[in-house]
């Protein structure tokens, strides 16, 4: 049999170690991400509010099933492919929280005629227009959430505008559903600290409970209030008049969330697992096979205090080496080296060696890849092999 031909999922499933797995692969720490999930489930129970965990990081039916409360959800989702892959999987509640576009609304309706009860958001009243006349041409009400402004990030209606909130309001209830309002502090992925983070999680707070009332004053139901970030969701102090919370890079945590202080290296669950293929001793530079197709291009800690390049290096057991980064990358090659500044030496290592590359961002880094290698602390045993998703 061809094994180019086969899913790599299934090709790999015989693969027992670290050691002999075909790299570039992604990793997951299971006991890392189980204490990350625990972590926010037991933050967010003593606030009173529930989880609605967003699966566009992981796009796996396997992580999924360990992050929702209920096989069923709740749950929300960034694609309409991650919405049709959770459905067959058997999860019936969820939000599309990517402001809908009136030609994905055909594949909305499919979705709910097989008793799936998703979502949509939206900020406008075009867009209100078309999902209620989307509802009055399939016979159902679509249910629809208005997005909040609740910091000048990206998009949404913004509270103090009145008069805009009620127009998308009304229009939804000319055919539609209004399910409730949402909002997402983009603001909080600039850091600051604990004071800065519990002030966008109270600003993304207020925002949404705003409008809320607003709705409910002029006679337009209200059910859910939603926020959501990660940073927010770990440092809000108060979510009175909120009913639930939407995070999703949590499960997994990447250099991005420990760069603004929400979680530590030793939390991060994803790495990338790569093979030394040479070295540039004059220079200092270990080869690997880890080039930015398998980590992505993002370069979010750039911008940060810290620079960790295109990943931290991780010795095969997880261990982060002191000031050790991927320097730069190519598209099959990742280079090895000591942070700028640094006068630390690069390890020892030799051809044919390994390391785990601790990504930038978990939900770019993941998007290179159809499989999660599943193993537990500083243990070499693959347990398991989860297959993950892409597309829209």
């Amino acid at each position: 049999m061809d094994l180019a031909t086969l899913d790599p999922s299934t090709r790999l499933v015989a693969t027992t170690t670290l050691d002999a797995l075909e790299t570039p692969c992604l990793v997951v720490d299971a006991d890392r991400m189980d204490r990350n999930i625990t972590r926010l489930r037991n933050r967010l129970d003593g606030l009173g509010v529930s989880l609605r965990p967003h699966l566009k990081t992981t796009k796996s039916i396997d992580v999924a099933r360990r992050v929702m409360s209920a096989p069923e959800g709740p749950a929300t989702v960034s694609t309409l492919m991650e919405a049709e892959q959770f459905a067959a999987a058997g999860v019936r509640d969820m939000i599309y929280a990517v402001g809908i576009a009136p030609a994905k609304l055909a594949r909305v309706v499919e979705l709910r005629a097989m008793g799936v009860d998703l979502v949509v958001v939206l900020d406008t009243v075009e867009q209100a227009q078309a999902v209620a006349a989307a509802s009055r041409n399939a016979g159902m009400r679509i249910p629809a959430m208005i997005e909040i402004d609740c910091d000048g990030h990206r998009s949404g209606v913004v509270p103090a505008n009145h008069a805009q909130l009620l127009e998308v309001g009304q229009a939804l209830a000319a055919g539609a559903e209004l399910r409730g309002v949402l909002t997402h502090a983009g603001d909080s992925y600039k850091g600051g600290g604990i004071e800065a983070q519990q002030s966008y999680a109270e600003a993304e707070r207020a925002a949404v409970v705003e409008a809320a009332q607003l709705l409910r004053g002029a006679g337009l139901p209200c059910p859910v209030v939603s926020v959501g970030s990660t940073p927010t969701a770990h440092h809000a102090k108060d979510l009175t008049g909120v009913t639930e919370v939407r995070a999703g890079v949590f499960v997994f945590f990447d250099l991005v969330m420990a760069g603004i202080g929400i979680c530590q290296v030793d939390d991060i669950a994803l790495s990338v697992l790569a093979t030394v293929i040479g070295h540039q001793r004059e220079k200092g530079w270990i080869i690997t096979d880890g080039g930015w197709m398998s980590l992505s291009r993002d370069r979010g800690t750039s911008r940060q205090a810290i620079d960790q390049g295109y990943g931290l290096v991780c010795d095969i057991d997880g261990n982060a080496y002191q000031d050790i980064i991927v320097a730069d990358a190519n598209q099959e090659h990742g280079i090895i080296a000591a942070r700028p500044g640094s006068d630390v030496r690069p390890p020892d290592l030799t051809i044919g060696d390994r390391v785990r590359i601790l990504p930038n961002h978990a939900c770019a880094t993941a998007a290179q890849h159809a499989v999660y290698h599943v193993v537990r602390g500083g243990s070499h045993a693959v347990e398991a092999c989860w297959p993950r998703f892409g597309g829209w």
